[in-house]
């Protein structure tokens, strides 16, 4: 009994030594961790995180460690202290080729670790606060950054699993320099005062770039744009709600009715946002908030950029498959880009879904920053939606259903890029439904020199030039292939100009841009052309093959009362070659063939007698009557050589009269040297018709009367007055020419399909058709037209059928 109340005396007195020890351990060691210096242990930090990273690392202010209570934790783990590290201006080095000495600094971090989760090999951070934190990023030509680490390698998977929930910041600063993309920017970065839903930011952008259309392109520009887009989103919506209800063909109708309607009626039913509505990006939740604001400034490829924007919080980077909010209002020179969406997985970039706005004074400026090739245009703004696909080597993005302005015209359609080798390819269709016909100077460098200078353009146009000397960008063909078709429905234009409606299928492939066709809907008929360019050598080699089929006389020159009982119609066609980059030095170097009909025409009276010059009969036509007169043939067929257009026949047939022009048109300078022969059919008194001349050049242009051969013909007559004075009516007497045209032989000439040589080469000489008793162009020579014997034309293998066109 009394040796196990020993030995219960010694186990007691054992484990109040052993609790004695633990309390002496506990206290020294909360005593240790509460006086103990922790920049000792700096030099130690610094060294592992150093050899971690690969970079200099620094700890060059106080490291602390202090114990805290936690907050928000109840029961007994409330009672279990947190430690609470700090440390002050942390640096982290760059490699020794880059300009800053510093990757990133930062003035202090701040953040506490919960004890318990250690045990299970968990690092649980509830937040972590960083105080004016920089980052410099560089990239060199060659590819080199210093935002790749050269981590230390492990020999197996971690044990220990960080697991953070907030990071907070004062304010930050990012700076990039990359040669590559020739960037330079600075950016400030900084917490909102309070989060913003996605819903507001779109509202407040939606105005943002509202405001920036009406720079570019007018404020009423602006209106319709406005209109244009809430009248698509209300057809959209009541194409959608017909669907849904089971009512597709309804729906079809409504959806048909909006877009070929007026967009400011359509839009006055819409309600106010409904563009908003329609092109708010899918994966958009209205709950998403921003947290952080960014501002910025700098340089994209020379060009100045300053912008600002907002997006989500840091810790919402590291879900995958939650996305990102992101807004941006940049601009980058005339350019002005306004955006509100999401990004999906910004880390790696796996997908975004944005609605996109974009404001500038011309479309071509955009391949300095998207490297997509389009043509110089008039100011512009859009609005759509962007939604894009980040695969490896295979990136795809669509402006989805966007509407704009250009200029005085509206746009509509979808583009799809996609990323792929050895060119990335756009695709799609555009349509407008108004489109002003100056819209499209631009294209080929004829706008107007305030135009020119609102797009960035210095080429001076001569004063004494109308052909565009402004050269074709043939070095921007080569970095993309497109595949796209564009439709004019209705063209606004001036009253003389004929000209409806317009389509093309532009297809660019390495460097050689086509347009087949490019279709013009003229004065009731149509003027079809292929024109393909071979911008891939230098000078670019061009050719073009046109095509005019059933154009009305009358419409041709509306504002012209004397053809307005004109009934006849034009066909022609023309295939030319050329070399050089720009439309003039094209015209310059052209060499082929150009051909026009008409037929079974009429033409005014009045009109014919002013040509040949019957004063007589003008002053007659005038006072008392103007009858039609009918056109029995009338056809051109020139050839062109070296920039030189050569009439080897342009004559007209009518019933009265017989008119033969001859000479010719010289595009290198842009000169016309035309002769043009009146030949009466029938007898005629005091008749004084005489031969008149066109000379001067395109931009101005001379007609007069031919002095010598009308002196001639007063002299003979005063001389012969001298004799006898009814001798001297001879002169103005016009002997019958009853002889008319050949049409037949006229109409195979020029039916014969007109042909082009290579561009760069001459085109071979053809010999003109003898016109039998009528007057022959000068230029043309009389050979006989191969094909033709004994007056009566053989059918040509490669006739063109004008009557059937």
């Amino acid at each position: 009994m009394a040796v196990s109340s020993t030995i219960g005396k010694r186990i007691g007195k054992i484990i109040v030594w052993l609790l004695a020890i633990v309390v002496i351990l506990i206290a020294a060691l909360t005593v240790f961790i509460l006086t103990f210096d922790w920049n000792r242990a700096r030099p130690y930090v610094n060294d592992k995180v150093t050899q971690a990273i690969g970079r200099p690392f620094a700890i060059n202010g106080d490291l602390k460690v202090s114990w805290q209570h936690p907050v928000g934790e109840t029961g007994w783990r409330g009672w279990v202290p947190w430690p609470r590290f700090s440390a002050a201006t942390i640096t982290v080095g760059n490699p020794e080729w880059t300009k800053q000495p510093q990757f990133a600094t930062l003035d202090e971090i701040d953040f506490q670790i919960k004890v318990l989760p250690l045990l299970a090999h968990d690092i649980v951070i509830p937040s972590i606060g960083l105080v004016n934190p920089s980052v410099d990023l560089e990239r060199l030509v060659d590819g080199r950054n210093n935002w790749t680490f050269k981590l230390a390698s492990s020999s197996g998977p971690s044990e220990w699993r960080l697991d953070l929930h907030d990071i907070a910041f004062a304010k930050g600063a990012i700076a990039l320099s990359d040669q590559q993309s020739k960037v330079d920017l600075q950016m400030a970065v900084d917490t909102l005062g309070q989060p913003i839903p996605i819903g507001e930011a779109m509202k407040q952008q939606e105005e943002a770039s509202r405001s920036a259309s009406a720079q570019a392109i007018g404020k009423a520009g602006a209106n319709r744009l406005a209109e244009q887009a809430n009248a698509q989103a209300a057809s959209e919506a009541a194409a959608a709600s017909a669907a849904s209800e089971g009512g597709s063909e309804a729906a079809s109708g409504m959806a048909s009715g909006a877009a070929s309607g007026s967009a400011s009626s359509a839009a006055s039913q819409a309600a106010p946002g409904a563009a908003s509505a329609a092109n708010t990006p899918a994966g958009v939740k209205r709950e998403m908030l921003y947290a952080i604001g960014w501002t910025l400034k700098g340089t994209y490829n020379t060009t100045p950029v300053s912008g600002s924007g907002k997006v989500g919080g840091v810790l919402a980077l590291q879900d995958e498959n939650r996305p990102f909010p992101v807004q941006a209002d940049v601009k980058a020179g005339d350019l002005h880009v306004g955006l509100v969406g999401t990004i999906t997985d910004p880390a790696h970039l796996a997908a975004l879904d944005l609605r996109l706005w974009l404001q500038g004074n011309s479309m071509a400026r955009l391949y300095a920053l998207t490297g997509v090739t389009l043509p110089e245009t008039p100011p512009y703004a859009t609005d759509g939606r962007l939604v894009g696909q980040f695969n490896p080597g295979a990136n795809v993005f669509t402006y989805e259903n966007f509407t704009g302005r250009v200029g005085g015209s509206d746009l509509n359609g979808s583009l799809t890029y996609m990323a792929r080798e050895p060119r990335p390819l756009l695709q799609g269709e555009l349509v407008s439904h108004l489109l002003q016909f100056a819209d499209l100077a631009p294209v080929i460098g004829a706008d107007s020199k305030a135009s020119k200078a609102k797009r960035g353009d210095a080429t001076a146009q001569p004063a004494s030039k109308v052909l565009p000397v402004e050269e074709f960008r043939t070095d921007r063909w080569q970095a993309i292939d497109a595949d796209v078709k564009f439709t004019g429905r209705r063209i606004v234009k001036d009253t003389n100009l004929p000209i409806t409606d317009l389509y093309t299928h532009v297809v660019m492939t390495d460097g050689v841009l086509s347009l087949e066709p490019l279709k013009f809907g003229v004065a009731g008929g149509s003027l079809e052309s292929n024109i393909h360019l071979d911008g891939s050598a230098t000078p670019l080699k061009g050719r073009v093959e046109t095509s005019a089929r059933h154009l009305k006389l009358k419409q041709l020159f509306p504002d012209f009362k004397s053809m307005q009982s004109a009934l006849g119609e034009i066909n022609g066609d023309a295939a030319l070659s050329a070399t050089g980059n720009s439309p003039a030095a094209l015209a310059a170097t052209s060499n082929g063939e150009v051909k026009a009909l008409v037929t079974q025409g009429t033409v005014s009276r009045l009109l014919m007698e002013a040509a040949g010059l019957n004063v007589a009969n003008v002053v007659y036509e005038k006072l008392f009557a103007n009858r039609d007169v009918k056109i029995n043939c009338a056809a051109a067929d020139f050839v062109a050589t070296n920039g030189v257009l050569d009439s080897r026949v342009f004559a007209l047939d009518t019933d009265d009269a017989v008119i033969n022009i001859d000479g010719t048109v010289n595009l290198r300078d842009e000169s016309m040297n035309l002769g043009v022969h009146p030949h009466t059919k029938g007898f005629r008194v005091f008749s004084l018709r005489s031969p008149l001349y066109v000379k001067g050049t395109f931009k101005d242009p001379h007609v007069g009367v031919d002095a010598t051969a009308l002196a001639l013909r007063g002299g003979a007559m005063i001389g012969l007055g001298l004799l006898n004075p009814f001798a001297a009516l001879i002169p103005l007497i016009a002997p019958s020419n009853n002889q008319p045209l050949p049409c037949t032989q006229l109409l195979t000439q020029v039916r014969q399909a007109p042909t082009a040589p290579p561009p760069g080469v001459k085109q071979a000489p053809k010999a003109a058709v003898s016109l039998d008793g009528a007057p022959v162009n000068k230029s043309s020579g009389r050979a006989a037209q191969p094909g033709v014997t004994g007056g009566k034309p053989a059918a040509p293998a490669n006739a063109v059928d004008y009557k059937g066109s």
